[in-house]
């Protein structure tokens, strides 16, 4: 008599999807990687605290009750006569005036910080500068802002314009691999030699040039990094295809009539795709290094605007003040280690000889 085999084992669910066995034994190899899975979490959490800024760090108080009234300033915008006042222009809530009109029928709750990324702490003891105290904990830039305030602003800028640089690099390059491997032959050829001259433009004097001609903005950066960064993911994707393409699966899919694009998206780009994934953490953070590289050299964001790398500058202007140049550094370094560690972690989850170790034996 036969001996009966085991059941297999149930199903495991991630955010509402269910998971293969391969891909189970992908997110077990993930998890194995303590530093990895750990970093994985640490980065998520940063940025989700980092995400209502506006609500940890702000000139606005949260929420105002005058005259048995409750305002919410840090979401609407309510001018000074509201609360007895003599001007019809927004309330300055850190005038001490305004303060103590509302506190005579009311109070204010402000938020953890109370400063802005561009907030000018006139009431400074030392000039700008400023060493931290009990006020400013990081201390003040050389502008009198608060560096806590700008750190928590610029490190959400630096991560929403890496995952974003990411996403549509990688949707470009994927597309641009997919049909250069594929097809093979003249299309391939002539894309290569596209691709080689397109990476020899200096993209470092472009941005000079443009610079002086309009001002750049987030979007305006991120447009332009794209028409560079897609390559990154080209040859990866065109590999694999190029590799996939005379298997017998998809022979029999052509045999069938299945046409070119959805034996591309349906049959290849899912082997592909492991490949790519391992490259998405490094790519991130190749994304947020070069944005805190233009920012330090100034042809960045605007003037102004909340940025790790602008900070990083003003350390390097302002040696008797170090703690900026050590915040910075500190919130770049955690960052990019962070992500580091993620890629390495995804590298080894997706490894197939972790992948299909013990595969016999199950």
């Amino acid at each position: 008599m036969s001996a009966v085999s085991a059941p297999p084992p149930p199903p495991t669910r991630l955010l509402g999807l269910q998971l293969s066995r391969l891909n189970q034994r992908r997110l077990a190899n993930f998890r194995r990687n303590r530093r990895g899975f750990w970093s994985f979490w640490i980065f998520w959490v940063l940025f989700a605290l980092t995400l209502p800024a506006e609500f940890i760090a702000n000139d606005r108080p949260l929420v105002v009750r005058f005259d048995g009234s409750y305002y919410f300033p840090v979401l609407a915008t309510y001018p000074e006569t509201t609360f007895g006042g003599d001007f019809a222009t927004e309330a300055e809530y850190r005038d001490p005036f305004v303060v103590e009109l509302i506190e005579e029928k009311g109070w204010i709750l402000w938020p953890l910080v109370s400063y802005s990324y561009d907030t000018v702490n006139y009431d400074l003891k030392q000039p700008a500068p400023s060493p931290p105290d009990a006020e400013n904990w990081l201390g003040t830039d050389d502008q009198a802002r608060d560096v806590v305030a700008r750190v928590l602003y610029g490190y959400r800028i630096s991560v929403l314009f890496g995952l974003l640089l990411t996403l549509f690099s990688a949707a470009v390059g994927i597309a641009a691999g997919a049909v250069q491997g594929y097809f093979g032959g003249w299309v391939d050829l002539l894309f290569q030699r596209f691709i080689e001259i397109w990476q020899g433009l200096p993209l470092l004097y472009l941005l000079i040039i443009l610079a002086s001609v309009v001002e750049p903005n987030f979007w305006w950066l991120l447009g332009l990094l794209l028409l560079f960064r897609w390559m990154g993911l080209v040859g990866v994707v065109r590999a694999e295809f190029l590799r996939a393409r005379n298997f017998d699966f998809v022979k029999a899919a052509r045999a069938l009539g299945q046409s070119n694009r959805r034996i591309m998206w349906r049959h290849v780009l899912p082997n592909a795709m492991v490949s790519t994934l391992t490259f998405l953490p490094f790519v991130l953070t190749g994304s947020v290094a070069v944005l805190t590289s233009l920012d330090f050299l100034g042809f960045g964001l605007p003037p102004g605007s909340p940025s790790l790398g602008e900070l990083l500058n003003q350390g390097k202007r302002n040696l008797q003040a170090p703690w900026l140049g050590f915040t910075a550094f500190l919130a770049l370094a955690v960052m990019l280690s962070l992500l580091v560690f993620i890629g390495e972690a995804v590298r080894d989850a997706f490894d197939p000889r972790k992948t299909y170790a013990g595969e016999d034996g199950a």
